[in-house]
């Protein structure tokens, strides 16, 4: 039995940046209507949604059905956490908040069976090897695994290229909006001084030879920084898309109350 390939292997073979999907409804139909959308990726987030366990496993099944490659972001850099996540079938992890070489080499561990890790070994009770149906899952197991880490702070942009060079690093996703409030400029993913950040640390992942991406939900600011390097980007959320329609909708149908009216009742 084969399994697909991790983003490590699509982004290997892509001739262009690959556009993602955040996935944070934690609904199983919602995923599966974004795996169906034509995105080369998705990202099912654990860290910011109400997602548990068994809604990551049917999220990834719902997903399985169509030609994207899911990405799971655990909540934390925890041995717990990651070894779960990959027993449900997760093939690419995202580790939020690694600001150091020495934490992106624990997240590497934690997803490695030894030697070179701690990974706990339950692959005859697990969909990771298919309750045992992939050939050579434990010794092959590196080879159907990515790890992805995200870069979210000031410590981590100065630290890009020591965290981008660990062995068992696939890949270096930058997040703006932490990383704007770790520069004393919150909710400003936008202005100048986030955006030559990222940039930098663009440029510490690159040296290092190691692709990078970034969540970027504006149409401009993603294609900049596609420009600038990024090869993996996400360009819009499950949540996002639901709200920002729902008001266009309302927009559209409901008149807007004149000035009498508000703040009446």
């Amino acid at each position: 039995m084969q399994l697909p390939v991790t983003l490590r292997h699509r982004l290997a073979e892509a001739d262009r940046a690959l556009y993602g999907g955040w996935v944070s409804s934690g609904s199983p139909v919602i995923a599966e209507i974004m795996a169906g959308s034509g995105l080369d990726w998705l990202l099912i987030d654990m860290e910011h949604g109400p997602i548990g366990l068994a809604e990551v496993q049917s999220m990834l099944q719902a997903a399985a059905a169509y030609p994207v490659t899911t990405v799971v972001r655990v909540p934390a850099n925890d041995a717990v956490w990651i070894k779960q996540v990959l027993d449900l079938g997760a093939q690419t992890i995202m580790v939020p908040m690694v600001s150091t070489a020495a934490d992106a080499e624990a997240a590497v561990a934690h997803a490695s069976y030894p030697p070179r890790g701690h990974r706990g070994v339950g692959n005859a009770l697990a969909r990771s090897g298919r309750w045992n149906r992939v050939d050579g899952y434990l010794q092959h197991a590196a080879e159907h695994t990515s790890v992805i880490v995200q870069i979210e702070t000031a410590e981590g942009v100065d630290n890009a290229e020591a965290i981008a060079s660990v062995d068992g690093i696939d890949g270096v996703f930058v997040g703006p909006s932490d990383l704007a409030a770790s520069l004393g400029l919150i909710g400003q993913q936008t202005h100048p001084d986030v955006t030559a950040a990222v940039e930098r640390a663009f440029a510490g992942a690159r040296a290092a030879g190691t692709p990078v991406g970034v969540n970027a939900f504006v149409e401009q600011a993603a294609r900049s920084y596609v420009e600038a390097g990024a090869r993996f980007v996400l360009v819009g959320a499950d949540v996002s898309l639901a709200a920002r329609g729902a008001e266009r909708l309302a927009a559209t149908f409901i008149p807007s109350p004149g000035p009498s009216a508000r703040g009446s009742y």
